[in-house]
C-alpha cells in the first residue's frame, strides 16, 4: 500500500491538470503578449485563471498576480519594504515560526539595517498576540505572519491581526501592512480577502500545494496598496511581474483551484477525517509520545505533528519509506539545512522532542484505513527502534 502523507511539501497534480497542461503546450502554445490569434487564446486563457484565483480569495480579478511560487511572491513582498525605508517605515513585525521564505528575507533585511521583531509562540505554536502589540510602532513598515503553520498546522490569527493594525494605523495616523504566507490555508481554508481578511493588504499562495503544478504562484495586492515590482523586463502582469508567463502552469493552476476550492467543505471534511483516525490510532496504540500541533479550532486538517519519544524523525521516516509510507520531519525547505527544527525550537520543544518529531500531512486522496495501516507500521518501527536503543 503506497500512503502519501507530505501533502504540505507539495501534492500529487490532477489528472485534470496534468491533461490541460498537456494539450496547452502540444496545442496552445502561443505567447499572452502576442498579437496573433494563438497569442490572443493564451491571453483569453491566462484571463480565466486569474478570475479562478479572484474568486478562490474573494477579491478583484486587478488584485492578483502570478508568480513562480510563494518563495517568490514572499520575496516581493519584504524585498518592497526597502523603499519604506527612506521615510522612516523601517522595522517589520514577523514570528520565530515562518517559513524560510520570509525568514531569510527578513535576515537580509537586518543586514541592510532594517529592524526586525521575530513574535514568540507558545507550546503549540500559537502566537504571543501580547508581544506582537506591545511591538507596534510608527516606524513599522509591515506585519508578516503566516495563515498556517507549515510544520504544525497550527491556524494564526489573522483576523485579530488586522483588527489590531487597524485600530493601531487608525489611532496614530500610520499605514502598516499586513502580509501573510497562505500557502498552507489555500485550498484548506476559507480565504476572503473581503470578509474575515479584510484587514490582510497582502498574501502569498502557490499552486502545488493544492493539486496544481509545481513553479506556479500568486500573489494578492489590495487595491490601493502601493508595492515594488521585484521582475523587471517586458512589462507583463501589468509591468508588477515581468517575464514572459508559465500559461501552461497558470492555467493548470486556474483548474486546481477550480476544482479545489469549488469543493473546499468536502475536500476539508476527508482531511479532518483521516488526521482524526490517524490521532486516535496512534494514541490508542503508541506510548509515550507528544502531540505538537493543536488539538482544537485552532488546527487545520491537513496537518499533524507528534514526536515519538526514544526515537529518531530521520531513522522513522526512512522505515515507513519502506513500507510505502511518505512523511517528513518538518518543512521540506529546511530539510537540508543543519540544525533542528526553528520552528519546534520555538514553540520551547525539548531536544529529544525535536529530534523525534514527524509531520503528518494530509490530502483528500487519504482515507481512514490508510490511516490504521500508517499507525499499524508507525508502532513497529518505534518499537523496533526503541528496542534497539536500550541495547546501546
Amino acid at each position: 500500500m503506497l500512503v502519501y502523507l507530505d501533502n504540505s511539501a507539495t501534492t500529487r497534480a490532477y489528472d485534470e491538470v496534468i491533461a490541460l497542461m498537456s494539450q496547452m503546450q502540444k496545442e496552445e502554445y502561443g505567447n499572452p503578449s502576442s498579437l496573433h490569434t494563438m497569442g490572443l487564446a493564451a491571453e483569453k486563457r491566462l484571463r480565466a485563471a486569474r478570475r479562478s484565483l479572484a474568486l478562490a480569495l474573494c477579491a478583484r480579478e486587478e488584485e492578483v498576480y502570478f508568480t513562480s511560487g510563494g518563495t517568490e511572491s514572499d520575496n516581493t513582498v519584504l524585498a518592497g519594504l526597502l523603499a519604506l525605508a527612506a521615510h522612516g517605515k523601517n522595522r517589520l513585525i514577523t514570528t520565530a515560526v515562518e517559513h524560510p521564505a520570509v525568514l531569510e528575507p527578513a535576515r537580509r533585511l537586518e543586514s541592510l539595517g532594517f529592524k526586525v521583531d521575530y513574535i514568540g509562540v507558545d507550546r503549540h505554536c500559537h502566537l504571543n498576540m501580547q508581544q506582537l502589540e506591545a511591538a507596534l510602532g510608527e516606524d513599522v513598515a509591515m506585519i508578516s505572519v503566516m495563515a498556517v503553520n507549515n510544520e504544525t498546522g497550527t491556524i494564526m490569527p489573522l483576523a485579530e491581526i488586522g483588527r489590531l493594525k487597524e485600530r493601531f494605523n487608525r489611532e496614530h495616523g500610520t499605514a502598516i501592512l499586513l502580509h501573510t504566507d497562505a500557502v498552507q490555508a489555500l485550498g484548506k481554508l476559507p480565504l476572503d480577502m473581503a470578509g474575515a481578511l479584510r484587514q490582510v493588504d497582502l498574501l502569498s499562495v502557490s499552486a502545488h500545494k493544492i493539486h496544481g503544478p509545481k513553479g506556479v504562484g500568486g500573489l494578492y495586492v489590495r487595491k490601493g496598496t502601493k508595492a515594488q515590482p521585484f521582475m523587471l523586463g517586458g512589462g507583463q502582469e501589468r509591468a508588477f511581474r515581468s517575464g514572459t508567463e508559465n500559461t501552461p502552469g497558470i492555467c493548470g493552476f486556474g483548474l486546481a483551484l477550480d476544482m479545489a476550492t469549488g469543493r473546499l467543505s468536502e475536500r476539508t471534511a476527508a482531511m479532518q477525517k483521516a488526521r482524526a483516525a490517524l490521532l486516535s490510532a496512534l494514541k490508542a496504540e503508541v506510548p509515550d509520545i507528544v502531540i505538537n500541533s493543536p488539538e482544537d479550532e485552532t488546527a487545520s486538517p491537513a496537518v499533524l505533528n507528534v514526536s515519538f519519544l526514544g526515537t529518531r524523525g530521520e531513522v522513522l521516516l526512512h522505515t515507513l519509506e519502506q513500507e510505502g509510507i511518505f512523511v517528513s520531519t518538518g518543512s521540506a525547505c529546511s530539510s537540508h539545512k543543519k540544525g533542528q527544527s526553528h520552528v519546534l525550537t520555538a514553540m520551547g520543544l525539548k531536544p529529544k522532542e525535536i529530534e523525534g518529531a514527524i509531520r503528518f500531512s494530509f490530502s483528500e486522496f487519504n482515507s481512514p484505513e490508510q490511516m490504521e495501516y500508517t499507525a499499524w507500521k508507525v508502532k513497529e518501527a518505534v518499537t523496533r527502534f526503541r528496542r534497539l536503543g536500550s541495547f546501546r
